[in-house]
This record gives C-alpha cells, structure tokens and sequence, in this order.
C-alpha cells in the first residue's frame, strides 16, 4: 500500500464537470494499492497518516495532526503509485491489485480513515476520469509505504 500524503489549503475532485469531493484545509491522499496490500495494513496506514504531526502549532512548528487542527481528509484512489517505470518509457502495473479487490480495499481504508481520524473524509470517484485541484500547503508532502508483514 503506498499514499502520497500532502498538506492542503484546500482541495477538490471534480468528474465530468461535477465535484465529487472538496476539503478546506486538511490532507490530500493519493492511494495506491498492489498485489501485497493486506487489509491488516489499512489500519496501520489509516493510524499513522491521522497521527501525522505536519500541521503548525502556535509557535509554527510541526506539531498538530489533522484532527487538532480540524482539518478534513480527501482520498483518491490512484493506481499509478503502483506504475513501474525502470524498464522501457511504457509504465507496467503488474504490481497494481486488480480494480474489484482495489475498490473493495479501499473502500475499507476510507471506513477506517473515518473512525481513526474523527474528520470529515471526501472521495473521488473510483474508476472515472477525475481532475484534482489542489493547494499545496507548503508544500509539504510525504510518502508512506506499508508491505504485507513488515511491523515498520
């Protein structure tokens, strides 16, 4: 499971003209999910980004979390994370999880991100051609990956 978190002042999806999902300030998600993507790493994933300490306090440090902060949360299913582009100038998803098995997955992680970060959390559309506008708040962005049996 891989997912670009990144620090927003605000952030839409919109599909076929139509916003499907906008936060305020908060924390844009781009998830990707492979072959090696356990449900047992949802919580784990859905834990550490909710806990991330990447907003400022009133000293300006990096000390709040997104619920501190009441901030929202905008995931968006993006399979590219999975694109492996060391061979060729064509990037291979061989490593991306089957769209049936993404859906239903993520799915899961937007229901645990829900319970874990007590924030609203906004979608896109799974499988449509979305256009995401964002500001980047920052920019502060990060990445964060999680293997089927790895306790990192």
């Amino acid at each position: 499971m891989r997912v670009l978190v990144q620090r927003v002042s605000s952030a839409q999806v919109e599909v076929s003209g139509e916003v499907v999902g906008a936060i305020r300030s908060g924390l844009l998600l781009f998830v990707g999910l492979g072959k090696d993507s356990h449900p047992r790493d949802l919580v784990w994933m859905a834990r550490k980004i909710c806990g991330l300490r990447i907003f400022a306090d009133d000293q300006g440090l990096m000390n709040q979390d997104v619920l501190q902060v009441q901030g929202g949360i905008l995931a968006v299913r993006q399979f590219t994370l999975y694109g492996d582009c060391r061979k060729g100038r064509r990037p291979s998803f061989e490593s991306s999880l089957d769209p049936e098995d993404a859906s239903r997955l993520f799915d899961q992680f937007v229901e645990i991100l829900k319970k874990e970060s007590g924030v609203v959390v906004e979608t896109g559309v799974f499988g449509a051609d979305m256009k995401v506008d964002l500001v980047n708040d920052g920019p502060v962005t990060f990445w964060l990956e999680k293997e089927t049996g790895s306790d990192v």
